[in-house]
């Protein structure tokens, strides 16, 4: 499996037999100055319906969407979806979230979308077993870095990539990525957009693999 991130919470991961799934793809404008998205996919999931997490019509391909809470089997693959909030008060500030959950090449990806608070022992339960977990630790819209950190510490992924945090194309009033990697102990750095992954060389120990943003 390939994992692209293009940039936010937005990544294209790519099977070995080339079904392309893509996360939360973003409008550009409002402090998200990303490249536009150009890239194709056969499925996209969206976590919550606010813009910078919601353009599907940016993506070519005439894509699935998946956007509902459940169980849902969508070109051979089962996607999962665990009602959760954007915010530590219920969704009543901005709404809620939903995180995904699907195998691909063996390996189980776990993309929070905008988390916006810890996680109770059923809902870690609802994800199963994580091998790659997506994270955003930006703060403010989301978890911060020492939530995010928490919630990795109970999901126990064997891979963490870190999103949805400033960069140089995010205006939003959130932290980089440092705040999050001074918590992390086994973190490389890549100098571009796209890791490879295959299940039986994932990491004993949990590794942070931070990525180059793609647009």
């Amino acid at each position: 499996m390939k994992i692209k991130w293009l940039g936010h919470a937005c990544f294209l991961l790519t099977s070995e037999e080339g079904l392309k799934i893509m996360t939360d793809p973003y409008s550009v404008g409002g402090g998200i100055n990303y490249g536009k998205i150009q890239e194709s996919a056969d499925v996209v999931t969206v976590s919550h319906k606010h813009g910078d997490h919601s353009n599907v019509a940016a993506v070519k391909g005439s894509p699935a969407v998946v956007d509902t809470p459940g169980v849902k089997q969508v070109k051979g693959i089962e996607f999962s979806g665990i009602s959760t909030y954007h915010d530590e008060a219920g969704g009543s500030q901005r709404g809620p979230n939903i995180i995904f959950c699907f195998d691909l090449d063996g390996m189980r990806v776990c993309h929070l979308g905008d988390l916006g608070h810890e996680l109770d022992a059923s809902q870690v339960g609802a994800l199963g077993p994580v091998d790659i977990l997506l994270v955003p630790v930006g703060g403010f819209f989301t978890i911060d870095a020492g939530a995010a950190t928490k919630v990795c510490r109970d999901i126990g992924p064997k891979v963490v990539v870190p999103m949805h945090y400033k960069t140089a194309k995010c205006d939003y009033p959130i932290a980089g990525v440092d705040e999050f990697l001074k918590r992390r102990e086994n973190v490389r750095r890549l100098d571009d957009s796209e890791a490879e992954f295959k299940k039986d060389q994932l990491p004993l120990a949990t590794e942070t693999v931070v990525l180059r943003h793609a647009l």
